[in-house]
C-alpha cells in the first residue's frame, strides 16, 4: 500500500485518535442560558454520511485538506456535496432503513453565513442534544467535544467565524458500560442531531444564567441569582429585574460577575388548577432576555408532599420520548397530545423518563398546569466506581438542572434508577443528591430505591439522602405473588413520601381472553385495579406514576407480544389505541380528585 509519509501511516494506525478533541470539553460550565435571547436555527436539511470507521476524526476531514504542500490535488475520501442530505433535528435511525440499529459515528455538515451585527458582538453554538458524544468542528478548527445524549451544550464560536461557514458535527452514539447511561438499557438508543441547533448572539458583556424563584421559606418575595460573563472587568455594573404585573422593578449591584437579589412581590402562585405566568424581564448592560415564569413552593414535610403549603397527591404517569415515527425527536404537537392523555386521564403530574426530554415539554407543562418529575439516566448498572463516569453524570445532571430550574411545572429531580445498592452507587449518588441541591435548593430531590425482597420491606441506604422515596414495583408481572405487595407497604416504614414510580403488566393491544392470561388487555386492567385499592390503603403513598402511557421500541423484547417494544403502555404505540387498563386508571383519578 502506498502511503504519504508519516501523516498518513498516522492516520490509520493511531489508536488514540480521539484524544485531541477531548482536551476541550463542552459542558455545563459553559451553557448558556438561551431564553428570550436573539438565536438563529441552524436546523434544516444538512449533508450526512455514516462514518461506520470514525474516518472523519482520524484523518481529519473536517480540515478540508484537498491538496498536498506542493499544491497537487489529493484523492480525499469524504465529499460533502455528493451525500444524502439528513433533517436535524431527527433520529437517523428512522430516516434511512439501513441506518435502523446504527450506533456508530455519523457526519453532519452544512454551511451558512453571519453578518456581525454589533460590534465587539460574541456568537454561540448551542445544541439541545446529540447523542451521545458530539465533537464540533468550525471552519477546520475543533470547538470541543461533549458527552451525554439528552442535556444541552454550547461552544463560543466567535474567533472561528467568518462570513461564510462549514460546520461539520460528528454524532456518535455507540453504548458503553462507562457511559450514562450505560450500555444496557430497557429502550431504544435512538443516535443523531434529535434536537435543534442554535447561532446565539451576545454583547461583549452578557447574561451568562439566571435564576429566579420564591425566596425560601417565602410566598411574598424573590430571589433572583445572576451570572454575568465578559472581558475582564466589564463584569461589574447592575442588572434589572421588571416584572410589570407585579410591579417589580429593582436594580441589583453585579460584581465579580454575579449577583444576588430580593424583592418583595406577591404573586399568584402557580398550580396545576391556575398554571400562573410572569413576564419577566432582565437586562444588564446591552443584553437583555426575558421569560414566561411561575412561582410556587414544592416541598416535604414528614410523609407529606406540599405544593405552596398544601398537601398534594401526584396522580401521574410514566413517558418515554419515543415515538413510532419520529423516534426521539419530538415536537409541540406531540407534546400536547401527551398532556392532554394525562388530563383525559385526569392526572396533573408527568414522570419523564429515563432521561432529560425536549426542553419545550417544560415549557408547555408551565402552561398546561402539569407538574414533573425530571430524570438522569443513571440507570441499572452504572460504572459507579468510574470517576470520568461520575463526571459525566454529574456535568448531565447540571445541564439539566440549568436548563430547567426556572420552570414552575418541574416539581422533582429524580438522580437515577434501580441501581443495586453498593458503598460505590452510595457514594456517587450522594453525590448526585448534594449537587442537585447545590445548583437549586427549591425543589425535592428522588430516585428509584430498592426492596428487601427477603424482608419485604423498603431497603435501601440512598433514601436517606433523598427527600422523596421512588418505589418501583412489578408484584403481579415480574414478580407473580401479588400478596408480597400489601405486606411490604405494611412492613415499611420510610418516614418520608413515597411515590410509586412504576408498576403494571404488559398487554398487546387488542390482545383479549381473560383477565388470567398474561399479555392480555383484561390482565393488565385487572392487575391495575388491585394495585390501586393496595395504594389507598397505604397512607405515605403520595403519588403513583404507572409504567407507561405509550408503548415504546425496546430491542430486548423479543417475544411474539412484544416484538421490538415494551408492551405495558396504557396506549398502543400509534398514541391512540387506548387499552382497557386506561379507563381503569381515569376512574381511580377522578374519584380522588
Amino acid at each position: 500500500m502506498a502511503t504519504r509519509g508519516g501523516e498518513y501511516q498516522k492516520d490509520i494506525h493511531d489508536r488514540d485518535y480521539e484524544s485531541p478533541f477531548l482536551e476541550t470539553r463542552l459542558g455545563a460550565a459553559g451553557l448558556v442560558s438561551a431564553a428570550g435571547r436573539e438565536s438563529e436555527t441552524l436546523s434544516g436539511r444538512w449533508s450526512f454520511a455514516a462514518d461506520w470507521y470514525d474516518t472523519c476524526r482520524r484523518a481529519s476531514w473536517f480540515a478540508e485538506r484537498a491538496r498536498d504542500s506542493r499544491g497537487s490535488l489529493l484523492p480525499a475520501d469524504w465529499d460533502w456535496d455528493a451525500w444524502e442530505d439528513m433533517d436535524v433535528p431527527s433520529s437517523w435511525n428512522l430516516q434511512r432503513p439501513e441506518l435502523h440499529y446504527f450506533e456508530g459515528s455519523g457526519v453532519y455538515t452544512r454551511t451558512f453565513r453571519y453578518a456581525r451585527g454589533r460590534e465587539f458582538e460574541r456568537a454561540f453554538l448551542r445544541f439541545e442534544a446529540v447523542q451521545y458524544r458530539c465533537t464540533v468542528f468550525l471552519n477546520g478548527t475543533c470547538l470541543g467535544s461533549h458527552d451525554g445524549g439528552s442535556t444541552p451544550f454550547c461552544s463560543e464560536a466567535t474567533a472561528a467565524l467568518r462570513e461564510d461557514n462549514r460546520l461539520v458535527v460528528v454524532a456518535e452514539a455507540r453504548r458503553k458500560p462507562e457511559r450514562v447511561p450505560p450500555e444496557n438499557t430497557d429502550w431504544f438508543n435512538y443516535g443523531g442531531l434529535y434536537r435543534d441547533v442554535l447561532l446565539m448572539r451576545t454583547p461583549s458583556a452578557f447574561i451568562r444564567d439566571w435564576f429566579i424563584r420564591l425566596s425560601p421559606g417565602s410566598l411574598d418575595e424573590l430571589r433572583l441569582d445572576l451570572e454575568v460573563w465578559g472581558a475582564p472587568g466589564a463584569a461589574e455594573g447592575s442588572a434589572r429585574l421588571r416584572i410589570p404585573e407585579l410591579g417589580v422593578d429593582a436594580i441589583a449591584p453585579v460584581s465579580g460577575g454575579g449577583c444576588s437579589l430580593a424583592v418583595p412581590a406577591n404573586p399568584e402562585l402557580w398550580s396545576p388548577e391556575r398554571p400562573r405566568l410572569y413576564e419577566v424581564e432582565l437586562s444588564y448592560g446591552e443584553d437583555a432576555v426575558r421569560d414566561r415564569i411561575g412561582f410556587r413552593d414544592v416541598r416535604v414535610e414528614g410523609e407529606e408532599i406540599l405544593l405552596n403549603g398544601k398537601p398534594i397527591f401526584l396522580k401521574g404517569v410514566c413517558l418515554h420520548e419515543d415515538h413510532v415515527t419520529l423516534g426521539k425527536t419530538t415536537d409541540e404537537a406531540t407534546i400536547r397530545a401527551a398532556i392532554a392523555h394525562l388530563k383525559e386521564l385526569h392526572g396533573n403530574y408527568l414522570r419523564l423518563a429515563h432521561y432529560p426530554h425536549d426542553l419545550r415539554f417544560a415549557r408547555i407543562a408551565d402552561e398546561e398546569g402539569v407538574l414533573l418529575w425530571e430524570e438522569l439516566p443513571v440507570y441499572w448498572a452504572v460504572d459507579f466506581a468510574n470517576p470520568r463516569t461520575y463526571a459525566d453524570a454529574e456535568n448531565q445532571l447540571a445541564e439539566l438542572v440549568l436548563r430547567d430550574r426556572n420552570r414552575a411545572s418541574v416539581a422533582i429531580w429524580s438522580i437515577g434508577n434501580e441501581n443495586a445498592d453498593s458503598d460505590e452507587r452510595l457514594a456517587f449518588m450522594r453525590g448526585l443528591a448534594r449537587k442537585a441541591r447545590e445548583l437549586d435548593g427549591s425543589r425535592p430531590v428522588s430516585a428509584a430505591c430498592l426492596v428487601d425482597n427477603e424482608r419485604l420491606v423498603i431497603s435501601d441506604r440512598l433514601a436517606e439522602e433523598l427527600d422523596i422515596v421512588g418505589l418501583n414495583e412489578y408484584f403481579g408481572w415480574y414478580d407473580p405473588d401479588f400478596s408480597k405487595l400489601p405486606r411490604l407497604l405494611e412492613n415499611s416504614a420510610p418516614g418520608k413520601p413515597v411515590v410509586i414510580c412504576e408498576f403494571g403488566a404488559g398487554a398487546r393491544s387488542g390482545t383479549r381472553g381473560g383477565a388470567l392470561g398474561l399479555w392480555t388487555e383484561e390482565y393488565q386492567a385487572e392487575l391495575y385495579a388491585r394495585h390501586l385499592a393496595a395504594f389507598d390503603a397505604c397512607p405515605y403513598i403520595r403519588g403513583i406514576s404507572p409504567w407507561i402511557l405509550y408503548d415504546f421500541r425496546s430491542p430486548r423484547r423479543l417475544n411474539a407480544f412484544q416484538a421490538g417494544f415494551n408492551r405495558k403502555g396504557l396506549i398502543d404505540a400509534d398514541r391512540s389505541t387506548r387499552k382497557l387498563a386506561f379507563r381503569v386508571l381515569a376512574e381511580y383519578y377522578a374519584k380522588r380528585g
